[in-house]
């Protein structure tokens, strides 16, 4: 995918990097934001951290930085920084500082090319360059080693470790690493690489590149690795990892550097100037350095420019093209060709415009562009097109005009700015295009589940980064359409899209998805069947005459209307009556009751089969005639004195109205007993009343109620006493004690009034067993029931990230537990509980602790016996398909005999490979196998071996399988290691014997490794002894396989023998020597003859690879003595030293006299002669001309012109030139007069020569007069030398007369 430009899940333009520094020394975090003035906050540990002395906070611009000075060991752990809604979390950690030690020996120079320790960068050494191209294991150990910090709890930049720059040497491999933390990931995230701005690194792997990845269940982080080998020059350039999950996005950026072969030539030459270069192979040894030769080279290749990639383009074959794309980041193929088909045609250069637009442009959506051009004339005007219309400034398009420079600026580019744009300047355009990358649409509020019941108006909203973004809605993985009966509604508000369905249906049931270009968001809705829910039902009421009787209800749906009866009966409003319906509560209110109005009520809600019944009763009072001087008495309908409890709901309004009687009028006191005892817990509800003698209470003292005024108040008129509180509380239940006095006597009345309420909310619930699906709920009663049993529970839950509960039940649950369903698997949830009395519903629990529903995995696939022996089996398997949210955290074995059920574990604890030896099996049983596999969910269900197998070991005749590289001569040079594998099969297990010649192996130098698959001879330091011919010999009882070896240890040769001069003469000199003594045991590629001068004695090489044992070195310098000496060669290399000769061999300088040659002198004169003679011609007049020919002699002879005879030589008229001997007359403006025979003659003291011509003149056709002109050019005064003869004035005359006669004619 294309890199965003402005990524919505972070605020951090450049976010901080884990480090690693010495104990003592500072650690500075920088962070850099989109936009400056923005709030940044440093912690460490969830703490906040200001300035101070050990913390250093700094900001400028979109800069911030972060100093902790003098680390120490308690400094190490975890820190973040936050801006706004986004957090990055990095870690410090802290190293012990290292101690110094003595230098034994001066180490050599370090290699220009030397790793650093950044993580993902990794430079290839110099032993590497000088060999060969390093191996990725070393070439990335730096990035393997990096530190790793554990993954944080809940990280909103997904990075643990993000890829870091490399630098590696063309040819070498570099791994680049990235760390996800996993633990809060219910999938394993998507990971992408991309080289440049759009090529996606997936469809490229193959030699040079791959991509691996890996999790690590311990620390929960997940490995991705970048892997490239054979590094070439264009690998050179940014890159991009980018990690996506369902709701998260981030992506880091690094940059790879590669050197070219300046690198090798460094490390080359530091060779030569004594840095050892240290070789595995010593393949180099005694090869002569000629790295000082070299030419220095710049070891970095800079990266070419963006824009030269179209001229790059243009000059390269089309069948570059592919690889061309690939190196600069160009995806689009169809729009790169039509680029250059345009490009190609015949290009002429531009005379009004310096500088055309760039073939193409690219920008973020949502950011600014500018297209340039640069005129020829600055007063020329300018017009912009957008797909060939105009375009007017406006808001978002703005021209600018500076000296010679156009500028069209376009703000705030949207997909509808991507197009053709040109500039128009006269009748010259110049095109370009525009292409505007949207970053991927992020999903920033998800959904929501939902439970509604049939027939409601179900809305999903989610909120995506983009307006107007395309989206798909989808259920249960199927796309969502606008059906004919509109069923669903799609809406788009901005950034907000909503899903609609007007009336659920039980169908509508399932699993909805909102699905971006950046991930989906997922959400249940699920339908149940319209039921009601009372919430509270209508009590029992007891009133006096003239009182006020209130019925209220409250059910589930507000929108629910009802009908209150009388007896079975309508009871229908009227002004003493009346019925109200004000949300979820229905009240029926009766003023002034009468004893008619005793009779039983109830609500019927419309549509539902629900009835809620209330009895109320009137409380009569009876009032007897007393004569005057009577004792004070209350007077209530109480048989025995003891009147029933008066219940009231918590809320409601306690009114107690008690008539009284005396004379004198009675003084009335009111009283509460405070009494103390515990709250009744929670009980189911029992059909037996309760004993009202079993109260746990007792009673300390009374309390005077004597407020007129409040919530607790009483009222005393002459004939009663009223007692109200409004809005009864638990603390307003208990026993009150009507006292009335008077003169006479007193009487006394206990009323006990007992306040019921809803229950209080229960402790927060356990999960447990918790399954793919499913969970167990569990949870205790209420700490107080409300006075009332309580009915059961009601059970809600929602997922850990939403705000929105769902219910789960609408029947009462009974018990104390319930099994939850229809959960997703891998999204945490929480729980809690209601518990409902008569009253109503209490206030919620406390949310259980958060649980993801998480189900073991299936079976593994294809269990199959790999190999049996005496006491083990060899089993194999592959993963199961389906792992689940919880991952796989290995496998377990077992086995049980036939015919037996009870298996036995055939290893302690799980492994994490899929394959097994068993051992300490009993010989000859037959045993069936199965194998688990095992997450944090428990285990899976068994995969079984299909037949019983039986632990006996199979015979197999032994057989060695020697490979190819082994059956011809193994050559191996001298302290090179013998490393020789051969595997063989045979059961049961073979016995191996080595021999060498026939002997067997004697010495500490040669030792044989054995494995049950194959054998391995080694010798750690080969010499030259350990060659010959070695044997091998697999046995099983009388059965055996053989296979013969022959190694060949190789060495260099010595030096050739008796080295002498036989012959010098000039300049060549004759050797001759005799073969060395010792080949090195392998055939001589031949000899190396050099010669030394002895005034320099500086070597050179004559002859290389030479196989005679004679030879002849020429081109010797006389008057030099030389030295002589020459080298065997063989595959090892050269001799160690040269036979040279003993005395220097001289070139003599002989003496030799130069005699002049003596040259006869030659006569070149010649007479002149003409190679091409004059031609006759006819001109017409007044037009110049020439006469030429060509003309030879020697000495150069003298030219002279004639016409008529008379001489031209002193005539202004007429101009003569002469070049490499083409002569030329020119004639100026002939007239008739000029016509005549011309002759050119040539003198010189040879001879002379002439040739002539005839040239004619003719009139033009329109007779011009030029009368002042010619007198005026033929005045003696204006020639050069002097006077003229009188014949040709005389023939002037007549030829002006002739002129004028016939200009008068005409």
């Amino acid at each position: 995918m294309p890199e965003p430009g402005k990524k919505p899940v972070s605020a951090f333009s450049k976010k901080p990097r884990s480090v690693e520094v010495a104990a003592g020394s500072p650690a500075v975090f920088e962070v850099e934001t989109e936009r400056a003035g923005v709030k940044v906050r440093w912690q460490r540990g969830g703490s906040d951290i200001g300035a101070s002395s050990k913390y250093g906070l700094a900001t400028e611009g979109t800069r911030h930085t972060l100093t902790v000075r003098e680390v120490g060991p308690t400094d190490q752990g975890s820190y973040a920084v936050i801006a706004g809604s986004s957090k990055v979390k990095f870690d410090l950690k802290v190293t012990e500082a290292e101690k110094s030690e003595p230098v034994l020996a001066p180490a050599p120079a370090p290699a220009p090319a030397e790793a650093t320790g950044t993580p993902g960068e990794a430079l290839a050494p110099a032993a590497e360059l000088g060999e060969s191209a390093p191996s990725p294991e070393g070439s990335s150990s730096a990035a393997r080693n990096a530190p790793t910090s554990g993954a944080p709890d809940d990280p909103i930049g997904l990075f643990v470790m993000r890829p870091q720059d490399g630098e590696v040497t063309v040819g070498g491999s570099i791994t680049f690493s990235a760390r996800v933390a996993g633990a809060s990931l219910l999938k394993p995230p998507v990971v992408k690489w991309f080289k440049g701005k759009w090529v996606d690194l997936s469809s490229k792997v193959g030699q040079h590149l791959q991509l691996h990845d890996s999790y690590d269940r311990a620390s929960k982080v997940y490995l991705f690795e970048l892997h490239i080998t054979d590094a070439q020059p264009a690998f050179t350039g940014g890159y991009r990892c980018e990690v996506s999950t369902k709701d998260k996005f981030d992506c880091s950026n690094f940059n790879l550097t590669v050197h070219g072969e300046g690198a090798l030539v460094s490390v080359l030459g530091s060779a030569s100037l004594g840095v050892p270069l240290h070789s595995d192979s010593h393949e180099d040894a005694g090869i002569l350095d000629f790295s000082s030769l070299l030419k220095k080279r710049d070891s970095k290749l800079e990266a070419p420019a963006e824009e030269d990639v179209w001229e790059i383009l243009r000059q390269a074959p089309p069948s570059e093209y592919e690889r061309i794309a690939f190196q600069y980041g160009v995806t689009d193929l169809r729009g790169m060709l039509k680029r250059l088909k345009g490009m190609r045609r015949d290009e002429k250069k531009s005379t009004a415009f310096q500088k055309k637009l760039e073939p193409a442009y690219q920008v973020s959506k949502g950011h600014k562009i500018r297209l340039t051009v640069e005129l020829a004339d600055p007063d020329a005007e300018v017009k912009w097109l957008k797909n060939g219309q105009e375009i007017q400034m406006s808001g978002r398009y703005i021209f600018e005009s500076i000296g010679a420079k156009r500028t069209l600026t376009i703000s705030q580019c949207s997909l509808a700015d991507d197009a053709a744009y040109q500039c128009v300047v006269g009748g010259e355009k110049c095109s370009t295009e525009l292409f505007v990358k949207e970053p991927p649409v992020l999903i920033t509020r998800p959904l929501e589940d939902q439970l509604v019941m049939v027939g409601q108006r179900v809305e999903f909203e989610c909120e995506v980064s983009e307006e107007g973004a395309q989206v798909k809605w989808l259920k249960d993985g199927v796309e969502l359409t606008r059906e004919e009966t509109f069923k669903y509604r799609f809406k788009k508000d901005g950034r907000r899209h909503r899903l609609i369905i007007n009336e659920a249906t039980l169908e509508d049931t399932g699993h909805y998805a909102l699905r971006t270009s950046g991930g989906q968001a997922l959400a249940e809705l699920i339908v149940q069947e319209k039921k009601l829910e009372v919430y509270q039902s209508i009590a029992d009421l007891t009133v006096g005459a003239k009182d006020q009787a209130v019925f209220k209800c409250e059910v589930s749906d507000e929108n629910v209307r009802g009908m209150w009866l009388k007896n079975g009966k309508e009871l229908v409003p009227d002004s003493r009556i009346k019925v109200s319906h004000i949300g979820r509560v229905h009240k029926l209110t009766i003023d002034d009751v009468t004893p008619a109005d005793e009779a039983d009520y109830s609500f019927v809600p419309e549509g539902f089969a629900c009835n809620l019944s209330a009895k109320l009763h009137f409380m009569e009072v009876k009032i007897d005639f007393v004569p005057r001087q009577e004792p004070p008495k209350i007077h209530l309908d109480c048989p025995g004195r003891i009147p029933d409890t008066i219940v009231v709901v918590a809320g409601n309004k306690l009114r107690l109205d008690v008539p009284i009687s005396g004379d004198p009028a009675p003084t009335v006191i009111w009283q509460k007993a405070i009494t103390q005892g515990n709250k009744s817990p929670a009980r189911p509800a029992l059909d037996a009343p309760e004993d009202a003698g079993d109260s746990d209470e007792w009673v300390f003292d009374k309390k005077l109620l004597c407020e007129t005024e409040g919530r607790v108040r009483v009222e005393t008129t002459k004939d009663r006493s009223i007692f109200t509180v409004e809005g009864a509380e638990k603390e307003d239940e208990g026993v009150y004690t009507v006292t009335v006095k008077n003169p006479v006597g007193e009487d006394r009345v206990n009323l006990t009034v007992k306040v019921i309420d809803v229950p209080d909310a229960p402790a927060a619930p356990k999960v447990s067993n918790v399954g793919e699906d499913s969970c167990t709920v569990q949870w205790e009663p209420p700490a107080y029931d409300g006075g009332q049993p309580v009915l059961g529970y009601i059970l809600e839950r929602k997922k850990k990230k939403s705000y929105r509960w769902m219910r789960l039940n609408f029947d009462l649950i009974q018990e104390l537990s319930h099994e939850a369903r229809r959960m997703i698997e891998g999204v945490v949830y929480e729980m809690r509980v209601y518990a409902v009395n008569a009253i109503g519903m209490s206030r919620p629990s406390p949310a259980s602790q958060p649980f993801m529903p998480i189900g073991p995995p299936s079976e593994p696939t294809h269990l199959a016996v790999e190999d049996v022996s005496d006491t083990t089996v060899s089993l194999k398997w592959r993963p199961p398909e389906r792992v689940g949210a919880g991952g796989l955290d290995g496998y377990s074995v077992e086995y049980c005999p036939e015919g037996c059920s009870e298996w036995v574990t055939a290893l302690r604890g799980l492994t994490e490979h899929t394959s097994i030896l068993v051992k300490d099996l009993p010989t000859g049983a037959r045993l069936l196998f199965r194998v688990r596999a095992h997450n944090m969910a428990g285990p899976g269900a068994p995969v079984t071996t299909t037949e019983p197998v039986t632990v006996q070991e199979i015979l197999q005749r032994p057989r060695l399988q020697l490979p190819r590289h082994l059956r011809q001569t193994i050559q191996k040079k001298v302290r090179e290691p013998v490393n020789l594998l051969i595997p063989f099969q045979g059961k049961p297990r073979p016995q191996v014997t080595w021999t060498k010649e026939g002997q067997p192996l004697a010495g500490e130098e040669v030792s044989v490794r054995n494995s049950p698959t194959d054998t391995i001879l080694f010798i750690r330091a080969a010499r030259r002894a350990h060659s010959g011919t070695y044997q091998v010999t697999v046995r099983i009882e009388n059965m055996e396989d053989k296979a013969t070896l022959v190694l060949q240890v190789v060495d260099k040769p010595s030096p050739p023998q008796d080295l002498r001069v036989t012959e010098a003469w000039g300049l060549n000199v004759a050797l001759e020597w005799k073969p060395p003594q010792d080949d090195g045991n392998t055939e001589l590629w031949g000899y190396t003859v050099q010669k030394a001068d002895k005034k320099t004695m500086e070597w050179f090489t004559v002859l290389e690879h030479y196989r005679r044992t004679h030879c002849v070195v020429p081109e010797l310098i006389i008057g030099n003595g030389y030295y002589f000496r020459v080298f065997s060669q063989n595959m090892v290399g050269s001799s160690d030293t040269a036979a040279t000769t003993k005395e220097p061999v001289f070139i003599p300088r002989p003496g030799i006299t130069y005699v002049p040659p003596n040259y006869k002198a030659l006569d070149f004169s010649e007479a002149p002669s003409f190679t091409q003679p004059l031609v006759n011609r006819s001109v017409i007049a007044g037009y110049t001309t020439m006469l030429c020919c060509a003309v030879r002699g020697s000495p150069k002879p003298k030219i002279s012109w004639f016409k008529n005879g008379l001489d031209l030589g002193e005539d202004a008229r007429f101009r003569m030139f002469s070049k490499q001997g083409v002569l030329t007359l020119e004639i100026r403006k002939p007239c008739p007069f000029d016509g005549g025979i011309y002759v050119c003659r040539a003198t010189n003291l040879q001879g002379e020569a002439q040739c002539e011509c005839r040239l004619e003149v003719r009139g033009s056709s329109v007779p011009q007069v030029s009368l002042p002109a010619k007198p005026r050019a033929l005045r003696p005064a204006q020639r050069p030398g002097g006077d003229h003869s009188g014949a040709r004035e005389a023939g002037w005359r007549t030829g002006l007369l002739e002129r004028l006669q016939q200009v008068t004619q005409t």
